[in-house]
């Protein structure tokens, strides 16, 4: 159970390492604006989720939930 552990532990760093990196991304998009190089283009790549998430209704809160859920700090 101690592998279990470790493993759910490093899944949580990483993740914490990809949000980190998503907030940069973010702030850099919008101070630099456009698309970095290493990034890409967050800003409108979230805003069309947010967009396609509201176009769906229902459906779309049902699953902007989930994410928020999966996302949340369950420890």
């Amino acid at each position: 159970m101690d592998i279990m552990k470790q493993t759910k532990t490093v899944i949580g760093q990483l993740t914490e390492i990809g949000i980190a990196l998503l907030a940069l991304a973010i702030v850099l998009s919008i101070l630099v604006g456009g698309t970095l190089p290493f990034f890409g283009s967050v800003v409108q790549n979230l805003t069309s989720l947010v967009a396609s998430l509201g176009g769906s209704g229902l459906v779309g809160l049902i699953v902007l939930g989930v994410i928020l859920w999966l996302f949340s700090d369950r420890k």
